[in-house]
């Protein structure tokens, strides 16, 4: 399964260990989107920054 995730917040004032997943999951700026595989590791660095970004599920 795939996911779609895209940045709605601005990274700005975030703590470097929310900075990172950002950068890793390959977003960044504000709008910008990418599609990954819905794995655990993928889906840790999301749950990190889930104030920051929105996530939907490909089919």
């Amino acid at each position: 399964m795939k996911i779609k995730i895209k940045l709605v917040r601005s990274v700005i004032g975030s703590l470097p260990k929310q900075l990172a997943p950002v950068r890793a999951l390959g977003l960044r700026k504000i709008g910008s989107s990418s599609e990954q595989e819905a794995n655990p590791a993928i889906l840790g660095m999301v749950k990190a920054v889930s104030h920051l970004v929105t996530v939907e599920e490909i089919k």
